[in-house]
């Protein structure tokens, strides 16, 4: 059976041209409609068109700033690493990575497998935390694309929530101690604060069930017992744009509230997998200058995208579906945030006390 693996990404503009960050965020927030209720699908997509052009000078500003994201490339390099290890175990399988909201994206990745005669679909996105508008959304994507398509029905399955794969939480440990041994940085000076920045996400999508902010509390709490550090603080970068509710407490207020705690900050970006806009402009910069507004000098850890362990660890994941053997064999059961035949993670069935 011939199988393609798709590693589903966010995307984001690799330039900073006008008109594509226009349409990528406008994607963005129509994919994100149903946190507000619109009269009818043109109704949201006005709707969608109207904040992306609200947002648009701000993070045009980012992208100019940074000369336009390097997460394409990345993507494309961790796609290509992946191959190679399947490969090399002698997995005859076809690898591609699509973005959920810039090319090349999902409904057209999906075509290219069909014409390519694949016949078993597997699904990896590459978000370290579930959550609903990243990891389910890309999922739900790619299986609609591929349903739409005439005379095209491949076995379809998914890998969900990753983050406890042990060797992820090491990667992001050594990851950590290195930069901080080559910054000479000591993580148990009383006078070094510690950050985990996770992504935001609307608290309305953790009232109807996701678990995302324990995956963080979990996860944050793991690594941080590799690294033998006791005390940390956990941040989220929001994007609050519709005047609704968002995770608690913003990654600047935490930093803000250090001033008279610590003399130097460091951030672990916990959230990603690739450099992108939220690293390399929010934290770098924006969150760099809130910190020296306190007395604060920042050090962020850069992200892993190119550790060559993580293409192991996707090997991993997905030898079972490469193999054919049961995916419960690694510990993978069926998904709850997706609770979809053939979704699989390993997060299910085993919720924890974090907080």
């Amino acid at each position: 059976m011939e199988t393609g693996i798709v590693l589903c990404n966010f995307g984001e503009p690799a330039t900073p041209d006008r008109e594509t960050v226009l349409d990528y965020l406008t994607r963005i927030f129509f994919d994100n409609a149903d946190l507000e209720d619109a009269e009818s699908e043109a109704a949201a997509r006005d709707r969608s068109r109207e904040l992306a052009e609200r947002r648009l000078p701000s993070i045009m500003a980012e992208y100019e700033e940074i000369g336009g994201s390097p997460l394409q490339d990345q993507a494309v390099a961790q796609a290509d690493a992946l191959a190679e290890r399947l490969d090399s175990r002698g997995h005859d399988v076809t690898v591609r990575h699509a973005m959920q909201f810039t090319e090349p994206l999902i409904p057209d990745v999906a075509a290219e497998l069909a014409e390519d005669g694949v016949e078993e679909v597997v699904a990896l996105p590459i978000y370290p935390l579930c959550g609903p508008s990243t990891t389910v959304s890309s999922i739900d994507a790619l299986e609609s694309a591929v349903e739409e398509l005439d005379g095209y029905d491949p076995e379809f399955a998914s890998v969900t929530g990753w983050h406890r794969v042990p060797a992820y939480n090491r990667l992001r440990a050594d990851g950590i101690a290195a930069y901080t041994e080559e910054a000479d940085v000591d993580l148990q000076d009383p006078d070094t604060a510690f950050i985990f920045s996770a992504h935001g996400t609307p608290t309305k999508y953790l009232e109807a069930g996701s678990r995302y902010d324990e995956y963080v509390e979990e996860h944050a709490a793991a690594v941080a017992r590799l690294l033998e550090l006791d005390d940390y603080h956990i941040g989220y970068q929001n994007h609050a744009n519709r005047g609704i509710e968002w995770t608690a407490p913003e990654t600047e207020e935490v930093v803000e509230n250090l001033g008279d705690e610590a003399d130097r900050v460091v951030v672990e970006p916990m959230s990603f997998m690739h450099e992108q806009s939220e690293t390399l402009a929010e934290l770098d910069v924006d969150l760099a200058e809130d910190a020296a507004d306190v007395g604060l000098d920042l050090y962020r850890v850069p992200i892993p995208h190119d550790d060559p362990r993580f293409a192991d660890l996707l090997a991993d994941l997905l030898e079972p579906f490469c193999a054919g053997f049961d995916p419960a064999y690694y510990q993978l059961r069926q998904c709850e945030c997706r609770p979809e035949p053939g979704t699989y993670c390993l997060n299910a069935g085993m919720r924890t006390e974090t907080r």
